[in-house]
């Protein structure tokens, strides 16, 4: 006999099966159908709390994740092979200093001098058939420094019995419980990674992160500046800030960069570094010295940003930020543009239509990506997310291994490599982020 679904009722006695014309449900045939099978144990044989309703007989197959997973700081960093160890880097000129403008001064041509502020008729200047090594013509050398940074090991593991494996297959389970897991794995894997490249720089000075040097280096630290650190400790922006004494008394982990200590406070005070980006944090980062947003802080960081050289590929910020500067925009009658952008995977570059590309929202043609972990610097209490301007010609994610996928387990003919009746799968990642050019870089904090 054909059978046809004309109501609801139809549709959920088909679905459910009959008693007496209600649902199982309602009738309470089936024991404990709310409740998640109890054998979905983990295997060091706790109770599996935090998932238990991976398997009953009145849901359907669809898990749903009801989280933000997106991975925008992550994704926008070129990733390049991890290929040395470190690198060298000119910090200074033969003559001339360090300096964005080339530096003019009073001091003498000399074989040996730094030369950083050279007189202005001494800069290469020489007469005809002029005498080698003599007075005008001696020789120079540029400044030069070395960095360096190892991989970082980035890690995920998780467990399931070989009973929840099964049970997940029948009735109206979630199906292959293995690929249920790996896959939302995955995205928290991802995620993980992309949190710490936002991780606020005031962490690093937390000593409870005694390990926070295991992940990778946050742009927050990347992106800094001595005088910033300085203005850190001053308003003792964070509790957990270390010390405020006179040598400063932050942790290495907060002033140490690829193995540099240039930016490190002296007599809580400090020095100019190369290594120093461009950070514009106000006067100071106490509560009373917050500034409103507007598009002068923009438009100045930009602005210094090309005159030290860099040119921004992308601003990373909160979508509350991104919102502050559309309605700047808005209110005097402009309007924010939009961009499509291409990605690009190790150096393939998709083919520009609607298919590969997205649009996003631009300032000056300069993409604005909105990252949800985005932290914001400074003590006031009605803050918008940082702004960080990146040169991502010069900004990468250096992989030294590339996300890899292990498992093993009784589904796999090897129970005793995991030592339960089970499974265990794990993904791991390998690399490190690196800049070769920190003054190109740009960060703009404590605005509201």
């Amino acid at each position: 006999m054909v059978k046809y679904i004309n109501t609801l009722k139809d549709l959920e006695n088909a679905t459910y099966g009959v008693a007496g014309n209600n649902l199982l449900k309602a009738g309470g045939l089936v024991a404990g159908v709310h409740t998640g099978h109890d054998s979905a144990t983990a295997l060091n044989g706790t109770a599996w709390s935090s998932t238990p309703n991976l398997y009953n007989v009145l849901y359907g197959q669809k898990v749903w994740s009801m989280l933000n997973q997106e991975v925008n700081p992550l994704s926008i960093l070129p990733k390049k092979p991890y290929t040395s160890s470190g690198w060298r880097v000119m910090t200074g000129r033969p003559a001339g200093g360090s300096g964005a403008a080339f530096g003019l001064g009073s001091t003498s041509y000399a074989a040996g001098n730094a030369m950083a502020a050279p007189n202005a008729d001494e800069i290469g200047g020489v007469d005809e058939n002029h005498g080698l090594a003599s007075a005008g013509l001696q020789p120079l050398a540029p400044t030069y420094d070395v960095l360096y940074m190892s991989p970082k090991t980035v890690a995920h593991m998780f467990d399931y019995s070989e009973l929840a494996g099964e049970m997940a297959k029948i009735d109206d389970g979630v199906g292959d419980l293995r690929a249920l897991i790996r896959e939302d794995m995955g995205k928290f894997h991802a995620e993980t990674q992309s949190v710490m490249l936002v991780m606020p720089l005031e962490n690093y000075d937390d000593t409870n992160y005694a390990g926070i040097e295991r992940n990778y280096t946050s742009l927050m630290k990347i992106i800094a500046s001595s005088a910033e650190h300085e203005a850190m400790v001053d308003a003792t922006i964070h509790a957990r800030l270390t010390s405020t004494s006179s040598t400063g008394g932050l942790t290495t982990d907060f002033s140490q960069l690829y193995g540099n200590t240039s930016r490190q406070l002296v007599a809580n005070a400090f020095n100019a570094s190369f290594m120093d980006s461009q950070v514009d944090y106000g006067d100071s980062y106490a509560a009373a010295d917050v500034r409103p947003l507007t598009l002068t802080l923009l438009n100045n960081m930009i602005q210094n940003l090309r005159t030290n050289g860099g040119t921004p590929k992308c601003i990373l910020t909160g979508y509350d930020t991104i919102q502050a500067i559309a309605d700047l925009l808005q209110s005097q009658e402009r309007f924010i543009d939009g961009k499509e952008i291409i990605p690009t995977h190790n150096g393939v570059r998709g083919i520009k239509g609607q298919e590969v590309g997205f649009r996003v929202a631009t300032y000056y043609d300069i993409p604005l990506i909105a990252a949800k972990d985005m932290p914001s610097s400074g003590l006031a209490s009605t803050q918008l997310s940082d702004m960080l301007f990146l040169d991502t010609d010069h900004l990468w994610l250096s992989v030294m291994k590339p996300t890899e996928y292990f498992e093993s387990g009784i589904s796999h003919g090897d129970p005793f490599g995991i030592g339960t009746l089970g499974n265990r799968g794990m993904y791991r990642t390998m690399g490190e982020t690196g800049c070769s050019f920190f003054k190109g870089q740009g960060k703009i904090t404590n605005i509201q």
